[in-house]
């Protein structure tokens, strides 16, 4: 098994820790496969009490999926097969089992972010930067069912201007706007505050907690299969993505065609 995502489990509070901090722990597709797999073993393993998840260091707690998962991509069947994995291990989060503890520190960005907005708590370093800044670097899109997620917890409104802006939204704004709890001073006590959530969580009713998270999962609207496929399409498909790719592969500006 690789390093690259830890998984232990510790008096009851299982542990993922997304251990790539040499590339800003951005995510191969087999982390995404393997997060999936913890996910829906939860079900069956009841000596899981809550979950917490963070990244390697201080730096990033996710930083999306590692833009050299796309050089391969040449057709539609790569696009739309990339986003319904990402939907699938971003729902597999999302249903999980027991409740699950997004510890923050540094970029949480892209696949982080959903990754992220996917959890019942989000705690957050002082460190911490969220947000979706596609638009200034892949020119690629998320998918609707990541679009209602994140309009769900912070409002449409808000949504557009962080993906329009493509900006990066700090720690004390992000719980202003609902985005994390609570902001912790440094990455030491943020660990140490996850842990502590996570006993005090797991001590409680678990139907409660299973009730709730089912019942606030089922206001979220629902995305019909393929709905906003013609979406992820005419950004992976097109020329502006290649150029997304190769500037950021290459450290230089973009320049944008709408093509």
């Amino acid at each position: 098994m690789s390093d690259d995502l830890l998984f232990e489990v510790r008096d009851g509070i299982a542990h993922v820790t997304f251990n790539r901090p040499q590339a800003r722990n951005a995510f191969t597709f087999a982390m995404y496969e393997r997060l999936a797999e913890i996910c829906n073993g939860a079900e069956t393993d009841r000596s899981i009490k809550a979950m917490i998840l963070t990244g390697a260091g201080e730096k990033a707690f996710a930083s999306g999926t590692d833009i050299t998962q796309f050089k391969a991509f040449k057709t539609a069947e790569d696009a739309i097969t990339y986003e319904a994995r990402i939907d699938r291990v971003v729902s597999a989060l999302e249903r999980c089992r027991v409740p699950t503890i997004a510890a923050i520190s540094g970029a949480c960005t892209g696949g982080g972010g959903a990754l992220a907005a996917a959890c019942d708590l989000r705690i957050a370093a002082a460190n911490a930067r969220f947000g979706f800044p596609v638009a200034r670097t892949l020119g690629n899109c998320l998918s609707m069912g990541n679009y209602a997620r994140l309009a769900a917890l912070i409002g449409m409104a808000r949504a557009k201007e962080i993906i329009f802006t493509a900006r990066l939204v700090e720690a004390e704004e992000a719980k202003t706007v609902g985005l994390v709890s609570e902001v912790l001073p440094d990455h030491a006590a943020l660990m140490a505050r996850a842990e502590a959530l996570a006993k005090q969580v797991a001590s409680h009713a678990p139907l409660t907690l299973k009730a709730t998270k089912e019942a606030l999962h089922r206001l979220i609207p629902r995305i019909p299969p393929g709905e906003g496929q013609d979406l992820i399409l005419m950004c992976y498909m097109s020329a502006d993505f290649r150029e997304g790719m190769d500037a950021f592969l290459n450290k230089r500006p973009p320049q944008w065609k709408g093509e």
